[in-house]
């Protein structure tokens, strides 16, 4: 609401904090803003415009009647009134109150910088792997790079209001990771490993201690792009059961043991089933807005080889006492095949950075 005598422009975040508070419990979610919205609006004089935000926490009945504030904006409190979408009415994107003489203010176009604007499916896309840039010297691959995204196929399902169904759990998902030799003549990438895959991601449920339950399985082609005696590939089906522990305060403990099967041709890499295995275990620990710790192992118990890596990371805000928006990111590796090209060659590499996603 604009209640000065000239139009104002208010910025309206990609992403904003929101705490909702229940019964002596206090929750903190993530708001987007809609895609359809531009990220700023201005607002008439003696006006108002309307924005939507929405969530993709699960909120269930015991939420109705709970009180929501955005403290970025206002500490005003504001009960919660769970209604279908469909039941909601429609909004546009901005929606102004007619001027004294009865004509609407205009709506303002969209930046030519808002990539959102005509695209309905850009919400789909969420983040997967974690995205980071870490260093570490005296390696034939100091740098490590990777960025990761999920896409979900039929995410504006949700955004229309309609029922839920079994096709809200397929995703495309695509990782790359990029292993550069800087200490090298030119400074050559050593490998690069491809990694899309097509995978189903069950619903979360919550059990009554706080413990919440998923899984997610799916079909995964890994390849470095490379011909000749470089050339590696391989496919395969997985499948990992999820849980997450909540462990008091902000902590919780995520484990997800996974299993995997090798499908398809092999002859890049006949035998990296021996140093890959068909096992793997992803454990997390940590707070949302702190510190946080995560390993993945991998394990062939006919060969006993296998690989462990670690990541840990912690806000630079809370370190600098403000932004950048980036987490503070070391990553230790042991063991066989931190890449395609060096399945079968045993290395150990430490190294240090920033990451965008954890």
């Amino acid at each position: 609401m604009n209640d000065g005598d000239q139009a104002q422009t208010f910025a309206l975040p990609d992403r904003i904090e929101a705490v909702v508070e229940r019964e002596g419990r206090t929750d903190r979610v993530w708001l987007d803003r809609a895609t359809n919205l531009p990220d700023s609006l201005t607002v008439p004089a003696g006006g108002f415009m309307r924005a939507r935000y929405r969530t993709a926490a699960a909120f269930d009945e015991t939420l109705d009647g709970a009180d929501i504030s955005i403290p970025a904006w206002t500490p005003r409190k504001i009960a919660i009134a769970l209604r279908p979408l469909s039941a909601l009415p429609a909004l546009a994107a901005v929606e102004p109150t007619p001027s004294q003489d009865g004509v609407g203010a205009p709506t303002a176009a969209p930046p030519p910088s808002d990539r959102s604007a005509g695209n309905a499916f850009v919400a789909n896309l969420s983040a997967y792997e974690p995205i980071y840039a870490v260093y570490g010297p005296d390696t034939n691959s100091e740098a490590r790079i990777q960025f990761s995204f999920k896409y979900q196929l039929f995410g504006s399902r949700r955004a229309e209001g309609l029922p839920r169904s079994w096709r809200d759990g397929l995703h495309f998902g695509y990782t790359q990771r990029m292993f550069w030799d800087l200490g090298a003549h030119s400074s050559p990438f050593r490998n690069i490993d491809f990694q899309p895959e097509l995978f189903y991601l069950t619903p979360s449920a919550t059990l009554s201690n706080g413990i919440s339950l998923s899984a997610q399985g799916g079909i995964r082609h890994e390849s470095n792009g490379r011909d000749g005696d470089a050339s590696r590939s391989i496919n395969s089906i997985y499948v990992a059961p999820m849980a997450a522990i909540p462990l008091g305060g902000d902590y919780r403990l995520s484990i997800a043991p996974r299993l995997s099967l090798f499908v398809g041709d092999r002859s890049d890499n006949p035998d990296i089933r021996q140093y890959r295995g068909n096992t793997g275990l992803f454990m997390e620990v940590g707070e949302d807005e702190g510190l946080r710790l995560s390993t993945s192992t991998r394990f062939d118990f006919r060969s006993g080889k296998g690989a462990v890596s670690a990541d840990i990371s912690y806000p630079l805000r809370r370190i600098l006492g403000g932004g950048p928006d980036f987490y503070l990111f070391g990553q230790s590796f042991v063991g066989y095949g931190e890449n395609l090209l060096d399945y079968n060659r045993r290395m150990s590499r430490l190294r240090i950075g920033v990451a965008l996603v954890r």
